[in-house]
């Protein structure tokens, strides 16, 4: 099956060397892409793209904190998540990437979109963690106007908050996370399992710390590979954060 990746240079206008999440993460992801791989530019999500998401107090509040903070600086709206002057429009490229990613896999096509700043602990109307916008729900919103069922599978280090609060009380999405327990930000617990319409099809599985390469494993093989077949999406999306792995220094698997 062909496959494609979403990402661009542009990112780097959201950036804070030697901060956690900096533009160093997406180069060093980058290092791990095939030479061969398609790379496509990712176009900017609109204002109402995000809005699907997110409050319009929330994306004004961000755009207007980004343009304030003066250039060559970085500006921070909690002690984990900054913005530069350039962040705003990064962030709608971010969500665009993961919206075109989305479009491509609907068309028939793998497609990774490498991106910044990150977004699955962006809640509705809050930045944080990094992140400024959900770009991961702000993308399967976007396929819902298309498609009646959408998978979303996170496993990342720590628990999507932001992504879970986004589809908590829809039946039409099914939110995967397997994460370490006890992390930021503290959700993620077993029994988070949505509510109202939703109820059911929100599955968290925390970890011990020092868990394995078979622990997640079994929790794909007993748990979310049946429950996505059984919900028979249009779609599958996968938040895709690479800190589970051995040697990332913030992690513990």
């Amino acid at each position: 099956m062909p496959y494609s990746v979403v990402t661009d240079d542009l990112f780097r206008a959201h950036d804070h060397p030697g901060h956690p999440e900096s533009q160093a993460r997406l180069e060093a992801a980058l290092t791990g892409v095939p030479a061969d791989a398609r790379r496509i530019a990712p176009t900017k999500a609109a204002p109402d793209d995000l809005a699907r998401v997110h409050t319009h107090r929330h994306i004004t509040a961000i755009r207007s904190f980004c343009e304030e903070c003066p250039p060559g600086r970085a500006c921070y709206i909690d002690p984990d998540t900054y913005v530069t002057s350039g962040s705003f429009d990064a962030a709608l490229y971010a969500a665009g990437a993961a919206i075109l990613a989305v479009e491509r896999a609907l068309d028939g096509e793998h497609s990774f979109a490498l991106v910044r700043p990150p977004g699955h602990h962006a809640v509705p109307d809050r930045a944080m963690g990094f992140c400024l916008f959900n770009n991961v729900a702000v993308a399967t919103a976007q396929a819902l106007r298309e498609v009646a069922r959408v998978a979303i599978i996170d496993w990342d280090l720590h628990h999507g908050n932001g992504t879970q609060a986004a589809f908590y009380t829809s039946d039409r999405v099914l939110y995967c996370s397997v994460h370490q327990a006890g992390t930021f930000p503290g959700t993620g617990w077993p029994d988070e399992q949505g509510a109202g319409p939703g109820v059911g099809y929100t599955i968290n599985i925390p970890l011990a710390a020092g868990s394995t390469g078979a622990d997640y494993a079994l929790v794909f093989r007993e748990v979310f590979v049946p429950a996505i077949r059984g919900f028979k999406p249009a779609l599958l999306v996968v938040s895709a954060g690479q800190d589970p792995l051995f040697d990332d220094p913030l992690g513990s698997m």
